[in-house]
């Protein structure tokens, strides 16, 4: 049985939702009806003749499949089948089957072929099936656009009047491309359908104007909204002043969003309203769902289910609305009473409370927004939704984030890199990581800031933070490297800029700081400003200015305000501390010289990592995903299978209980041996005496095992000497921020204790696994130290890039270690690894595409 035999929910081409599912076998009646609901020629194209109706024998046969050899998904609106493709093998375990789909006349144009493709590829693929193969009528130009413009290498025949293509199933970079292209364009119509809807039905508005429900629609109303407003009450004939009706379809209008704020028990009447009213998404405020125990979570599923089988997103529950400034769309459909000014920044905020915080610190620092929406409990519209929206929305320069948790961290990761090269995105998240799994430490603070600076997130600390570096990327330009040209009328103020910059990794440019003295007006300030500006070693200004004292200056020189024009007009980011004064629009100011240096500092790293090269994904020999998936099958508790599947070979070893036995293990692996005690935690503890080398003789080897078994017991392993080198080690484990990364640093305790792990997340390209092999701090001891011979980093680097390959490809593997590694001029011998396995399930964002 295939392991998706439950409803899955699927975006479609125009951001609409829809269900897929294996068929069943009382589906009949409902292949019956869709069949009757096609047009001549939808069934001519599908079965070359008119085929007017489906007989007895030929529907028992489409409804019944094995799952293997012949499988069927179906898609559903509502609770009506609309589309169903199939794959028949073309006999016994051949590694061909025949693809086919058919999809009813009025969802055609949506995108279910490709989404009906790509559940079929999966299927196949885990049956053992490598190519498809199709026939098409020349006429059919849709079905053959499907097959050509899914990014598989198609060979196509003409005979008899029909297309014949060819074409193997295996995902590749051109598919994956193809698939994510479409995942992006599906979640960006989703969430644009509900940021501009032509018509907003309101839910739950009191018609006394108390309550959640009846602030949402005043704001709505009073918020300039031009669509139609329509109150659904079940008896009042005007709420707020407009007409209000027992439906929404009663109004006879174009209804796209539905705002909710009734109890969950009437949430079921509401969908199926909102649904009749042609509504393409839903804003739950209400609470009562999952953050109020089981049967909230179970009401909150519900929900979820009867909303994408009509076709519609949600956002929420539990949620504190959303919100666009656009001029043309003016939709405040919050709980916050006013806006801030309409601008260039997209804002995402999780929780309701801090949303409420966002929205008012952004309005009173001035900072325009593009658009805003609060996810709540986010059981369906999350983050990532949003940053596939804003990645092309025009209206957006810059993104910030509030986030508490990640549903789906690998996709994150991904859409970060990728939207983070157009458009800076900041992020509040936390640097706590739950702790780790047996012996395996979380995560620490600074390996989590540092796998959010690889997928270029500026990551922040806090709400003021968060709107600092936002204010930072809206008005000014990105610096072009660390240099900082500090100027101000204090020398205790310049003095403490240049303090923080180095504390931030910044670079106090030659010549700075420069304090213009206390008596300096405006003309000094803007002469200094001026020729900061045109300093060729100056790429970003700190602009640090105190109140004069009574009598220093006039008040007309002590508008210092008047000297930033100049910075700005450069083209050099400049922040600014005003201790007081007015603050000119415009300017970045901060109330503190660390805050606004640090704004710059998180900016400064972030133009770094666009600056840097990316690397690319190498091909790697040796590399065998078909021979990783049947080793896990065979064996899940032995890695060496798995690991000589992606080219990596382990030092073969072999388990002992007595000396007699360690003996015969040394004869048939070869002297000379090494002895280890077997617990994994003991297995490269030399400086315990858990290890001992050089084992020439069964003499030397029984005076070991007599040594070593009273305290580290019986339980040994004999492994083959190998030439020595530098102990290393690579990990494997899920973040979750990141989904699985990988780790490298060099053995020993003291690295143990230090945390000394460099992390990259997957997929690593060649530049990732070289910067990992450089990054710890004691990596000086690889490339050659006091005098020894350097490592072959190279090596390890490609020991790396398989570790990640493996992780990116087995997401039933959880976490792996390799300790120790020896590196060496000449090559790299791995000892020992060990592997935990999960469940066979999807990992999120891999497979074909689901909500």
């Amino acid at each position: 049985m295939t392991s998706v035999d439950q409803p899955m929910d699927v975006l479609l081409s125009d951001g609409s939702t829809g269900q897929l599912r294996p068929i069943r076998p009382e589906d009949g009646p409902e292949i019956v009806a869709m069949h009757s609901r096609f047009s001549e020629r939808t069934r001519y194209l599908r079965y070359f003749s008119p085929y007017p109706r489906i007989p007895d024998r030929d529907l028992r046969r489409f409804v019944n499949v094995d799952h293997r050899d012949r499988e069927a998904f179906v898609v559903l609106a509502g609770d009506r089948i609309v589309a169903v493709g199939r794959y028949e093998r073309l006999g016994p375990e051949a590694p061909e089957a025949e693809v086919a789909f058919v999809v009813e006349d009025a969802y055609q144009g949506r995108g279910i072929g490709s989404v009906l493709l790509e559940h079929l590829a999966d299927a196949a693929r885990r049956a053992g099936i490598v190519h498809f193969v199709a026939e098409v009528l020349p006429a059919n130009g849709a079905m053959l656009r499907v097959f050509s413009d899914f990014g598989y290498q198609v060979q196509r025949q003409f005979a008899d009047g029909v297309v014949h293509l060819s074409f193997p199933i295996a995902p590749t970079e051109s598919t994956l491309e193809v698939q994510r292209g479409r995942e992006h364009r599906t979640e960006a119509r989703s969430i644009a359908r509900l940021l501009a809807p032509r018509g907003i039905a309101v839910y739950g508005a009191s018609a006394t104007g108390q309550g959640v429900g009846a602030a949402v629609l005043g704001h709505l109303r009073d918020g300039g909204y031009p669509g139609a407003i329509v109150p659904v009450h079940p008896s009042a004939a005007t709420v707020a002043g407009l007409p209000a009706y027992p439906s929404a379809a009663d109004a006879g209008l174009d209804i796209d969003l539905a705002v909710v704020a009734v109890a969950p028990d009437a949430a079921p009447l509401v969908v199926a309203d909102a649904a009749a009213a042609g509504a393409h998404g839903l804003v739950v405020i209400s609470a009562g769902f999952a953050e109020a125990g089981k049967e909230g979570a179970a009401a909150q599923r519900a929900l979820v289910r009867a909303a994408h089988a009509a076709g519609m997103r949600v956002v929420g529950p539990n949620c504190l609305g959303v919100a666009n400034t656009d001029e043309k769309v003016r939709l405040n459909a919050t709980l916050a009473p006013v806006l801030p000014a309409s601008g260039r920044v997209g804002l995402f905020s999780q929780s309701g409370v801090f949303g409420v915080a966002l929205l008012a610190e952004a309005q009173r620092r001035g900072l325009g927004l593009s658009s805003f929406v609060s996810a709540g409990n986010r059981a369906d519209v999350s983050g990532n939704d949003l940053l596939q929206y804003w990645q092309d929305d025009p209206g957006t320069d810059v993104i910030l984030l509030y986030l508490e948790t990640f549903g789906n961290p690998r996709k994150f990761a991904r859409l970060a890199r990728r939207i983070g090269r157009d458009k800076p995105v900041v992020a509040l998240a936390s640097l706590a990581r739950p702790a780790g799994l047996g012996a395996r430490p979380a995560l620490d603070a600074a390996a989590v800031s540092a796998l959010f600076a690889q997928s270029g997130v500026i990551r922040v600390d806090t709400v003021a933070e968060l709107l600092d570096v936002g204010l930072l990327l809206a008005r000014q330009p990105l610096p072009a490297g660390p240099r900082v040209g500090v100027v101000g009328n204090s020398s205790a103020l310049t003095g403490l800029a240049a303090t923080a910059c180095a504390a931030q990794g910044l670079t106090v440019a030659d010549g700075y700081p420069r304090d213009v003295g206390p008596h300096a007006g405006t003309a000094e300030f803007s002469t200094a400003l001026a020729e900061a500006t045109a300093d060729p070693g100056v790429d970003a200004l700190v602009a640090v200015f105190a109140p004069p004292l009574p009598g220093q200056v006039t008040m007309e020189e002590a508008d210092f305000t008047a000297a930033l024009p100049t910075a700005l007009a450069a083209g050099k980011p400049t922040v600014a501390t005003f201790l007081a004064g007015r603050v000119p629009a415009g300017v970045p100011a901060y109330p503190s010289v660390e805050e606004a240096v640090r704004a710059l500092a998180r900016v400064t790293t972030y133009a770094a990592w666009l600056r840097r090269d990316p690397g690319t994904l190498p091909e790697l020999p040796r590399v065998d995903p078909v021979a990783g998936q049947a080793a896990l099958r065979a064996d899940a508790t032995d890695p060496a299978g798995l690991l000589a599947a992606y080219g990596i070979d382990v030092v073969g070893s072999a388990p002992a209980a007595t000396a007699d036995e360690a003996v015969a293990a040394a004869d048939r692996l070869g002297w000379p041996v090494a002895l280890k005690a077997a617990a994994a935690g003991l297995r490269h503890r030399l400086d315990l005496g858990a290890v001992r080398l050089d084992l020439a003789d069964p003499v030397a080897l029984r005076r070991a095992y007599a040594e070593m078994a009273p305290v580290f017991g019986p339980d040994v392993l004999v492994q083959p000497m190998v030439p020595p080198g530098v102990a290393c080690v690579v990990e494997l484990m899920e973040d979750p921020a990141f989904g699985p990364v990988v780790g490298f640093g060099l053995g020993g305790v003291a690295t143990e204790l230090l945390g000394d792990r460099a992390w990259r997340a997957v997929p690593l390209t060649d530049r990732d696994a070289a910067e990992l092999v450089d990054e710890p701090r004691a990596a000086p001891l690889l490339r050659g130290h006091r005098g020894a011979a350097p490592v072959d980093r190279a090596a390890l680097a490609d020991l790396l890039l398989r570790v990640g390959r493996l992780a990116d490809e087995q997401p039933r593997v959880r976490s792996l270690t390799l300790n120790p590694v020896l590196a060496r001029p000449d090559g790299i011998s791995v000892l020992h690894a060990s592997v935990r396995i999960g469940s066979a399930g999807a990992r999120p964002d891999t497979g074909p595409r689901r909500l």
